[in-house]
């Protein structure tokens, strides 16, 4: 028997033209991070960064919500949140599901990022990833 997993992952509140989306998650914990230059969000004074759950079963409808709720003055953000088979990986108007057994994926979703003007040292969702130490 499968054992439903949630996600875990985070959302910066400030990514998001529409928030309403943020009631329909469990935030488990938040961290307020003032921005600096490296952030590239001058238009920003901070980010509220939200550790979220979200159930299994939600996961693509979620996926959605969030493709459709970024900033649209400033689209050039995403959100992520992974369980132990998949991780969604969520730009506005377009989201990549990496199985995790074939992280293949993981490519194509970088390079999209970088494409839409995400800074590549942002993009640090992939397993062999240096994480952005901010």
């Amino acid at each position: 028997m499968l054992v439903a997993m949630s996600y875990k992952g985070t959302i910066i509140e400030e990514s998001l033209g529409d928030t309403s989306v943020l009631s329909k998650l469990t935030i488990t914990s938040t961290k307020v991070e003032p921005i600096t230059p490296e952030h590239k969000t001058p238009w920003l004074k901070q980010w509220k960064l939200h550790t979220v759950e979200i159930p299994e079963e939600d996961g693509e409808k979620i996926s959605k919500i969030l493709s459709k709720s970024f900033d649209p003055e400033h689209p050039d953000w995403y959100a992520d949140y992974k369980n132990d088979r998949y991780h969604f990986i969520i730009y506005s108007g377009k989201v990549f599901k990496v199985d995790l057994q074939n992280p293949i994926l993981y490519k194509e979703a970088k390079e999209y990022a970088i494409s839409i003007g995400i800074p590549e040292y942002q993009v640090d969702f992939a397993p062999e990833d240096n994480v952005w130490e901010r």
